[in-house]
Parts: C-alpha cells; structure tokens; sequence
C-alpha cells in the first residue's frame, strides 16, 4: 500500500543501516491530525516508532525544520519536560523526498475533543487535573536552563517579538488568498504595542493540549510533541498561543473556528483565565500585559490557518478537515482586535 511522503524501499534500506535494532519494517500508516508536519506511525518487528517530515508541496522558508525539532527533543529528553525518545535523525532528502526523523511511540493520545477525552475513561476529579498539568509543563518548559541543555544557540532572545511579527507578515504575503483590510490594520497595532523588554526563554511555539499526548485514567501529560516552531523567546508568547486556542464554555464564536477542538468546554476544565493565572503563580511572571499576547496569539494562528487554506486550494494537503478552515482566518483577526480593545 502507497502511503503519501513515504518511498518505503528507501525507508527500509535506510533504517536498516541506522536503527537495526527497530527490526523488519512490517507497516507505515499516516496518523490521523496535524495540519503542518506530517506523522506517521512505523511498525518494526521490534518496536513501534513514529517518524516526521515536512508537509507534501508548498513549504515556506524555514518553516518546517525537522532538524529544530530534532535538536529540542534531544536536549530536552534529560529535563523534566516530557518529550518522546530521540531514535535517529535522517538530513538526505533522497530517502523519503524530505528531512525527517524517527522517534519512539508514546503511549498516549492526542486529545481534541470532549469525546476523545471521554475515550480516555477519565477518574472522577482529574479533568480540571489535567489543566492544571497543562500549565505546569508550560511553565516546566519555561523554566529549563537553555544554555546547560545546548541550546544556548537555537535563537537569538532579544527582539524576538518583533522578529515574530515580521516573519508572520513575510509568511502572510507568501501565503494569502485574499487581501483583509483588517489584517494589515491589525498588524499596525501590534506593532505600536510590541513589548519594550521580555524575559528569554525556551518556547514551544504552538502549546496546546492537542499537541501533547495524555495517558488513559490519570490523565497525566506523557509527552510534548510538535516542537517545530521551537526557539528562545517570549515565554509570554507561548502563554498567549495556549490562550489563543482555550474554548471557553459559553463562546459560540469560538466553537465555529475549526482548531483545537473543544475538550476545554468539558466539564471540570479550567476557564482560560484560571489557566492564565495557574501559570502565572507557578511562573512568578508579571502577565499583565497578557491581552496582547493573546492578540498577537490569534494573528500568528490565522497566518498558519492562511498557510494551510492555501496548500488546500492546491490539492498538497494530506488529511481530513481542511475544506472549512478558510473561515478561521477573518474570525480569528476579529478576535484579535477586540482583545486589544480591551483596557
């Protein structure tokens, strides 16, 4: 069976010669969600790995570096924050048509919706449990001495926001369908509003409960995956993203733009404001200037959201649910300039 991204004769030459321990290469099968990088599970005979790479067709400029991603869960697996186990990384595009890398199977899943959780069998009480554990990683990721991991230089920290802000607009114009009077506005006042200063840390750069897998009953977080927007910057900028995708019950509007899912609707969840202030008491950061973070937070999601829209309109996409996505990105503007609004 042909799977998309993958030539499995070259797969099966190359794992030989550097994960012989994995055994024969018995099945490759596309893993239902992400809408950027593509995942795959590999069954060896020996072992189960899952193996990344870029998404088929149009890649922006340095989007979708499987070596970043590589390289943060490599230094992170000694650390407190869960990441799955580094197996081997692969830089010769003629294998597979792309970079990529193995790493080993966690046995958790990824979390959207209230039915997927429900799936889990959840102990009474650990729902609201794990928000609260969704903000200790966070802060867990925070917190990690960059330098004394190796990463010292995975970025460059200072001016990161406004770094941030040029590469979204870059990738917007290389992107866009449309033009949106209330995009270009929307950028204006971020841009009157970026941070003098931040603190400098480790971010994930796309943190949510989705992009992590949670194990059955306990709900404990097993892992933190989808690391390829990973740098030093902003960890306010992290909070803000988190805060950008949290479903609030009672916010229709939010319930129409197809990301994330809704399993923070579920009951015993914390509200985005609860998040927001466990993390701030685990942190001891200063948030007061969270509600523009949170903005900046929905306009880096509608880039993303244009980017992927436009890969759809040329048939380069692989997976389900990304004929509707399109309407997330005006939705998502708006909601950004009505957080600014707020005093």
């Amino acid at each position: 069976m042909t799977v998309p991204g993958i030539d499995r004769p070259s797969l099966v030459a190359w794992m030989g010669r550097n994960v012989p321990d994995a055994g024969e290469l018995q099945s490759v099968s596309l893993i239902s969600g992400g809408r950027s990088n593509l995942t795959y599970l590999v069954e060896a005979r020996e072992r189960r790995l899952v193996l990344r790479r870029p998404p088929l067709g149009h890649v922006l400029p340095t989007a979708h570096d499987m070596r970043r991603e590589w390289r943060v869960i490599s230094a992170l697996a000694p650390t407190p924050v869960p990441v799955p186990e580094p197996v081997a990384f692969c830089a010769d595009e003629d294998v597979i048509g792309a970079p990529f890398y193995l790493m080993g199977y966690v046995a958790g899943a990824a979390v959207r919706t209230r039915e997927e959780l429900d799936a889990l069998a959840p102990l009474p009480g650990r729902t609201r449990r794990l928000s609260e554990r969704l903000a200790e990683v966070l802060a867990a990721i925070h917190a990690v001495d960059y330098r004394e991991v190796g990463l010292g230089d995975f970025g460059r920290p200072e001016g990161y926001m406004t770094r941030q802000l040029d590469r979204w607009c870059q990738q917007w114009e290389r992107s866009k369908t449309a033009d949106l009077p209330d995009y270009y506005r929307l950028v204006d006042r971020l841009r009157e509003r970026l941070p003098a200063r931040s603190a400098n840390t480790l971010v994930h750069g796309d943190y949510r409960l989705d992009n992590t897998l949670v194990l059955p009953g306990d709900l404990d977080i097993a892992a933190v995956v989808d690391w390829e927007m990973s740098t030093l910057g902003d960890p306010l900028a992290d909070l803000g993203m988190t805060l950008t995708y949290w479903h609030d019950r009672g916010d229709d509007e939010r319930a129409r733009i197809p990301v994330a899912g809704n399993v923070t609707v579920a009951p015993g969840f914390m509200s985005a404001a609860e998040f927001a202030g466990h993390y701030t008491k685990l942190s001891g950061r200063d948030t007061s200037e969270l509600g523009f973070y949170v903005a900046f937070g929905n306009f880096k999601l509608a880039v993303i959201i244009e980017g992927i829209h436009a890969r759809f309109r040329q048939g380069k996409t692989v997976g389900e649910g990304f004929d509707r996505i399109g309407s997330a990105v005006p939705a998502l503007i708006s909601r950004a300039h009505r957080t600014l609004d707020q005093p």
